[in-house]
């Protein structure tokens, strides 16, 4: 079998395209927003008071680099860092009026590009494609 056709490979491809897409439409409606930024977005508002290394462990994202991430949305003005009333250490992350205003803009976008990401699969298919990757995802260990 040629590396092209492994699993992969097309994994690797399918996640330049789809973010391809993403980057995309964020630039069409005026917002530098990332595919990991919205990630993280997603799970702060779903879980306000979350703290870094829990939005790390939702979106499945390296606990040493998410930091980065959630300095780039607060420098942006989407999420707010609070001192947690239970551990002085951590740091509780909410959005902002901003962050939820970007939020829930973004969100049916995100939601209406995921027609692109899987060009050519009937919706059927589609579903079919998400549960095989969930269970592989789920049967990974690492």
């Amino acid at each position: 079998m040629k590396a092209h056709a492994m699993a992969g490979h097309l994994i690797r491809r399918l996640n330049q395209l789809s973010t391809h897409v993403f980057l995309k439409h964020m630039q069409q409606i005026g917002l530098d927003l990332t595919p990991v930024q919205f990630a993280a977005l997603d799970a702060i508002s779903t879980y306000p008071g979350i703290d870094q290394a829990g939005v790390a462990a939702k979106i499945a994202y390296d606990r040493a680099t998410i930091g980065g991430v959630i300095d780039r949305l607060e420098n942006k003005g989407y999420v707010a860092r609070t001192i947690s009333q239970r551990d002085r250490r951590a740091r509780e992350l909410r959005l902002t009026e901003l962050g939820r205003s970007v939020y829930d803009q973004t969100l049916p976008v995100v939601t209406a590009l995921q027609d692109e990401i899987l060009p050519g699969l009937r919706p059927e298919e589609r579903a079919r494609f998400q549960e095989l990757a969930r269970k592989a995802i789920d049967n990974m260990t690492l």
